[in-house]
């Protein structure tokens, strides 16, 4: 009898260890329950101890467009991890090719002289054209000055063989071909310079400290999230 009577005691005044909920939900109001009260959807919840104290912060469950909003903060995040994880291999691929600012120099020579080479070519072979437009345009002369003479007189006309026309056009468009092709090597020995001159700024800022260097990071994972 002695031992029911202590049981029914303890079971009074001794609290439950199952935890509790508690939150104070968007209208001010204190909502606590043994299972999360639904007015806590939307507010920051909170896990409680049977003393009394904080086990743990449980996010709000967030609406559809937070949630949007929340994927595409993780998609933002992940890209800038990925951009500067690639700048950090760019950084180490940079520092490890070159032991000083001269052979930045040597380098961009190197791979421009090529490209100047093709300019040259392309120069010479529009120096040929030049001569060849300008003797069958002489030539063509010939037959308009023949055709002239032969406009008031018995004398049959002279006209140009078609072939004439068809070299002068197929000269004049290889010409124009050629230009094209020059303006777009003088371009990317531009593009080559800048790009030499950037890296090796680059390369100085990383030597002397000037520049951080990022650190590959990965987005964290929400955590205590229902």
């Amino acid at each position: 009898m002695k031992r029911s009577l202590f049981a029914l005691a303890a079971a009074l005044f001794i609290p439950a260890a199952a935890a509790s909920y508690k939150c104070v939900d968007e209208k001010g109001v204190t909502r606590i329950g043994d299972t999360p009260p639904p007015e806590c959807d939307h507010v920051p919840m909170y896990e409680m101890s049977p003393s009394g104290s904080i086990k743990r912060k449980i996010d709000p469950t967030p609406t559809p467009d937070q949630l949007k909003v929340r994927l595409e903060e993780q998609e933002k995040a992940k890209e800038a991890a990925q951009a500067a994880a690639e700048q950090k291999r760019k950084d180490n691929a940079l520092l490890a090719s070159y032991a000083n600012e001269k052979e930045f120099d040597m380098a961009r020579d190197r791979n421009i002289e090529p490209i100047a080479g093709r300019i040259k070519n392309a120069k010479d072979r529009q120096a040929e054209l030049d001569k060849r437009i300008k003797d069958l345009q002489d030539e063509m002369e010939f037959y308009k000055a023949g055709k002239k003479s032969a406009k008031n007189s018995d004398k049959p006309k002279s006209e140009a063989p078609a072939i004439l026309t068809a070299n002068i056009d197929r000269a004049k468009n290889e010409r124009a071909s050629l230009d094209k092709s020059i303006e777009g090597y003088q371009k990317q020995i531009e593009e080559m310079k800048a790009k030499y001159e950037t890296d090796k700024k680059r390369w100085i800022a990383l030597k002397t400290g000037t520049v951080e260097r990022p650190a590959e990071s990965l987005p964290q994972d929400a955590k205590g999230k229902r």
